[in-house]
């Protein structure tokens, strides 16, 4: 291996979120700063923020609704239908 070509590594680099938290890790930088971590992850928390920006989510919701109240009109609407009996024909 080449010498003098890897940068220095940090073992107890210091990691600040944007949050409050910090922790230590190892890395080539002695200093890092995050804007989100593992203590105020949506995923992490178990919290979940849904973000619709296009109102994609209302428009699948009024489909669905609209699909519902057709399907409903039309079992009100169907008559029963009669099953015909067959004639075989016995031709011999």
């Amino acid at each position: 291996m080449k010498k003098n070509i890897h940068p220095k590594y940090y073992d107890k680099a210091k990691v600040t979120c944007a949050c409050g938290a910090t922790f230590t890790t190892g890395s080539t930088e002695p200093e890092i700063h995050v804007e989100i971590c593992s203590m105020c992850h949506p995923f992490y928390t178990g919290t979940q923020k849904y973000i619709d920006t296009a109102g994609r989510l209302d428009n699948f919701k009024a489909r669905l609704q609209k699909t519902k109240e057709k399907q409903d009109t039309h079992k009100k609407d169907k008559k029963p239908v009669e099953k015909k009996k067959s004639k075989k024909n016995n031709k011999k």
